[in-house]
């Protein structure tokens, strides 16, 4: 008998098996009578205790490429724990085309972790591999989780040439050929002279994949070059016609031997490093159903659940809901939608309507499956989706993703730290970069997270640029808490945090006056003009927090 999962799984299949605009547009209406008709199933799918999960992205693109990062990260796991933080997103580990200078998505070779002589260094731009499994059992013992990103749409920084037949797509619509069939010198075999034969014996050759862009016998000639005999994947993103076709040498995920040697290298990998789940790249170019079937095999190995999130980089909606039915419910995605309305909302200038932040969001429709974030190492100035959200409403994103009750939020390495590089941009020049750290906030977020954010939650959407909400706390985190923005003006909200006669103190210290409920436990709660105020009731846990201008007496 099938579970709720595969009948989601087999209700998408059902809806055909390309990705088309009226697939979409019913994706969305199937996956929410799933979700109605089984709601009572998936609570009893929870656990028990209440559990606040907090991601953190532990990199940006700009990272020093000096082979320090894994054993910072080591050192620092307990401190991250400590902090709130449950779990650690960790850069693609392993060997890139650039070596020690790649950030790591131009993937080379999946058993190189630092290991070996190849792609112009031995430990990559991170570390070596020792290194790396060294971060990840300090990240376990510290009681955190540790994710891999998982990089298989390409490969990139082949070892030699070979010659094949392909058809040239144009770039622009890969539904239209741009010439007959041709001969082309493409760089697709993958020999990993450095590794040989260890860990695995397989080499990559052209059939091994269904496109590239290059013709070493014709550098000039742009096109999409399909390999003879292939054809792109289906149930992908719809964009330049059919995107399945990123960069490098693409995948063929129906090939055999390419699906039997992903799930050993995933094999390998959870006996090599142990890991307790994945952040999957570029999803939206790979067949929808692929990482479905992968997951099952990795848990089926594994013998026990593995968290995945996936990067499906659109903000359309109904392409967000498709893949998530499509792949029966078990994989996560970034919550693109609401990344682009605080982008938008930083830029407004305080003219952007609050009361619409979560509209058209994951968060908001379908929270069970959102992973929530601000910004990225993708979308960091001057990379390939620029779309900062500006520093002034960054305090507000995060308030948002922590302190509400819907979403599993992700902070960004370089929103916690800063960041400050140099790079070109896309007009040419070179542009030097200096990202603020707003750590100090997001260290009092999330101790209002782990402390404060339970129970009832009371939405306070009723006003352009002052919105809020409250928590009115649960048996086993009673304390009831208070979180009011503007991107505009100074302002105050009624709001009910459920407890009569209670002071309330705001810990992130814009309002220094304590606020005071009245007799039905309703409050005049207070934030300053484009700032955040989070307010939590009296508690000796507030001691913990140093420079609040209060006293706080354990039992008064």
């Amino acid at each position: 008998m099938t579970n709720v999962f595969q009948q989601l799984e087999q209700r998408f299949h059902q809806l055909g098996k390309d990705l088309t605009p009226e697939v979409v547009e019913t994706a969305t209406q199937s996956l929410q009578e799933w979700l109605e008709r089984n709601i009572d199933c998936l609570a009893a799918r929870k656990p028990g205790a209440e559990f606040n999960g907090t991601m953190m992205q532990w990199f940006h693109w700009y990272l020093p490429s000096d082979g320090t990062h894994w054993n910072q990260l080591a050192d620092r796991a307990q401190e991250l724990a400590q902090a709130g933080i449950t779990a650690i997103w960790m850069p693609p580990a392993c060997k890139a085309m650039e070596g020690e200078n790649d950030v790591g998505y131009g993937i080379y070779d999946l058993y190189d972790l630092g290991e070996f002589n190849q792609s112009k260094s031995t430990r990559t731009k991170y570390g070596t591999k020792d290194e790396y499994v060294a971060a990840v059992k300090a990240i376990q013992r510290a009681g955190m989780q540790a994710y891999a990103d998982v990089v298989f749409n390409h490969k990139m920084g082949a070892d030699c040439t070979e010659e094949f037949e392909v058809v040239p797509y144009d770039r622009s619509d890969r539904n239209c050929p741009i010439d007959g069939e041709r001969t082309i010198r493409g760089w697709t075999e993958f020999s990993f002279p450095g590794r040989g034969d260890k860990y695995s014996s397989m080499k990559w050759h052209w059939w091994h994949f269904d496109a590239l862009d290059y013709d070493d016998g014709n550098p000039g000639y742009r096109a999409v070059y399909q390999v003879k005999g292939k054809s792109f994947d289906t149930k992908v993103d719809l964009r330049q016609g059919n995107y399945d076709y990123l960069m490098g040498c693409d995948l063929d995920m129906n090939h055999p031997e390419v699906r039997g040697e992903l799930k050993y290298w995933g094999e390998w990998l959870m006996n090599t490093v142990g890991l307790d789940g994945f952040r999957l790249d570029a999803i939206k170019h790979i067949n929808g159903d692929f990482f479905s079937d992968w997951l099952d095999h990795l848990e089926h190995y594994a013998e026990k659940d593995l968290f995945c999130v996936g990067e499906y980089w659109t903000e359309d909606f109904g392409s967000l809901s498709w893949y998530i039915g499509n792949a029966g419910g078990r994989l996560n995605l970034f919550d693109v939608p609401l990344h682009y309305n605080f982008h938008r909302a930083s830029l407004s200038g305080g003219n952007y309507d609050m009361r619409s932040i979560l509209d058209n969001t994951l968060m908001k429709h379908l929270p069970m499956f959102a992973v929530t974030l601000v910004d990225n190492h993708d979308t960091q100035p001057l990379q390939a989706l620029e779309s900062i959200v500006e520093s002034w409403f960054k305090p507000l994103a995060y308030a948002v993703i922590l302190l509400r009750a819907e979403g599993y939020p992700c902070i960004f390495y370089a929103d916690y730290y800063g960041a400050h590089y140099r790079d070109k941009g896309r007009d040419g020049n070179e542009h030097e970069i200096w990202l603020d750290s707003h750590r100090w906030l997001i260290d009092r977020f999330l101790f209002a997270r782990q402390y404060f954010a339970y129970g009832a939650q009371y939405d306070y959407f009723d006003h352009w640029d002052i919105i809020g909400w409250t928590r009115l706390g649960s048996e086993q985190h009673p304390g009831a808490m208070a979180v009011i923005m503007s991107d505009g003006p100074d302002g105050s909200k009624w709001m009910e945090v459920g407890k009569p006669n209670t002071t309330f103190y705001d810990i992130t210290e814009h309002i220094k006056e304590p606020v005071r409920t009245n007799q039905d436990g309703w409050g005049e709660f207070r934030c300053n003009g484009g700032s955040v105020s989070v307010w939590v009731e009296r508690d000796p846990l507030l001691s913990c927090l140093t420079g609040l201008p209060i006293e706080i007496r354990v039992g008064e």
